[in-house]
């Protein structure tokens, strides 16, 4: 079981700063399980685990995704 110990959590802000994606774009991704989910801390308040955003990009970089442009589907 990990510890919760060593979290860094991280506001909409910085997350907003570190990935240039809107709000809405992390939302959706959320929704569909493709990002890390966000922790309500208070019920005005969310945070993110830096080390899943950080894992998420590393992610991103390794997995050589070509960004699609908006309304392309590659059937599967």
């Amino acid at each position: 079981m990990q510890s919760m110990a060593h979290k860094t959590l991280i506001n909409r802000k910085a997350l907003l700063e570190m990935i240039p994606l809107s709000a809405r774009t992390i939302y959706n991704l959320e929704q569909r399980g493709e990002f890390p989910r966000r922790i309500a801390l208070t019920s005005r308040n969310v945070a993110w685990d830096l080390e899943e955003v950080e894992k998420w990009i590393e992610e991103r970089k390794s997995s050589g995704i070509q960004a699609m442009r908006p309304g392309y589907f590659m059937g599967g």
